[in-house]
């Protein structure tokens, strides 16, 4: 390192809460950007709190730990918490009030100017998470966390990527807001509800039904989703549906983020008349003539039923209301197929038989960001990860 140049760390972080909130700890690691050495750890079992809370104290014992190293070091955080890299970016408000002193505490650390943060995917931050886990077991044992016994450092590999970028100079958002510099996107993450009895046998099954409840394993899905979104910890509002299958999966993800759940009517599945509870071949064999017409144009409804062209303009109009009331935000839109995909095809542009050429799974996660400039941008589509 050429004299004068002042030394870089990577410091990752994360927390968690077993219950959110429930028994809870941080994990922290500072990182050697250029071999990936581990220079010092830190974890803490917590007590009772929040996820929120956890990875912020996390995050101020990483930075702490990198101060005790070299107070003229720069840094780059890296952390799997949507919400904590945005607000502490800048880019979010911090409205709820255990989060702004412990905010306030890690600006403290290091100057401003010396600190980046960067959001990383779960899975690239687990020997914080690890920690984490290891301040919590130790917790429920009656002790607290010991580095001699930590196995957080093993299975990790070095950062691949130097430590170059300038800290001052925010990297720009991808594939949207070409107009320049037009905020945080509100991002609706999009969450089709767990199985019922009807959706492995694939029959029609809208608003126009029985309004069937999840199954046992819709409400295990259910479970997954919610115990996947409380990990990432991003999630400020959740909306549903009103169907009994997407208020039932709303209301166990909300109860894993202790969050309400606001109803919206415009989130319904399509109305499928005389067709609903029946198999596309009981379909195809009954409605032949209808069949073929509603495949060839969404202006066409099944007999009794709704339009694909119908279902779009209620759900563009829910979509705008929702923009509005939760601008710059990340909402969980509890829904159904049409609806998902619908959102999907809007934002991409797509003509409508691509309604067709999408497959969503019972309760699979899309999500879309949506930027104040008008540009949307699909950023996830069918993913049943955390259902495997």
């Amino acid at each position: 390192m050429p004299a004068g140049t002042p030394r870089s760390f990577i410091v990752e972080a994360d927390g968690g809460s077993r219950g959110n909130p429930g028994p809870a700890g941080y994990g922290a690691v500072v990182l050697d950007p250029a071999t990936g050495e581990t220079l010092a750890e830190a974890a803490e079992y917590l007590g009772t709190c929040t996820n929120n809370v956890a990875e912020y104290r996390g995050l101020i014992a990483g930075l702490r730990a990198a101060h005790a190293l070299d107070p003229e070091a720069r840094i780059r955080v890296r952390m799997d918490s949507k919400l904590v890299v945005e607000q502490m970016s800048g880019r979010w408000k911090i409205k709820h009030p255990d989060m702004r002193p412990l905010a306030a505490e890690a600006r403290t650390i290091f100057p401003v100017g010396q600190v980046t943060y960067e959001w990383i995917p779960r899975e690239k931050n687990k020997q914080a998470d690890r920690l984490a886990n290891e301040a919590m077991d130790a917790g429920k044992k009656g002790k607290q966390w010991e580095p001699g016994q930590s196995r957080a450092a093993l299975s990790v590999v070095p950062d691949p990527e130097p430590f170059e970028e300038p800290l001052d100079e925010p990297k720009a958002a991808p594939s949207a807001g070409w107009s320049g510099d037009v905020g945080a996107p509100t991002t609706f993450v999009l969450l089709r509800h767990g199985e019922t009895a009807l959706t492995p046998e694939k029959r029609f099954s809208g608003s126009g039904g029985t309004d069937p409840e999840l199954s046992e394993k819709g409400r295990w899905q259910a479970q997954r989703a919610a115990d996947s979104l409380a990990a990432r910890g991003t999630i400020q509002a959740v909306v549903s549906s009103p169907l009994a299958r997407c208020r039932q999966t709303a209301d166990t993800v909300a109860a894993r983020l202790g969050l309400d759940v606001r109803i919206d009517e415009g989130l319904r599945e399509t109305d499928f008349g005389a067709w609903e509870g029946l198999t596309f071949a009981e379909v195809k064999d009954r409605y032949p003539t209808e069949l073929d017409a509603w495949l060839a144009s969404p202006k066409t409804a099944p007999p009794g039923g709704e339009s694909f062209a119908s279902v779009a303009r209620r759900i563009a109009v829910s979509r705008d209301k929702l923009l509005a009331r939760y601008a710059a935000k990340t909402v969980l839109l509890v829904t159904h197929v049409t609806p998902v995909k619908t959102l999907v095809r809007l934002a991409l542009g797509a003509p409508p038989e691509s309604l067709f050429r999408m497959e969503l799974s019972a309760a699979a996660f899309s999500a879309v960001a949506y930027y104040a400039d008008g540009n949307a941008s699909l950023r996830l589509l069918n993913d049943t990860s955390h259902l495997r």
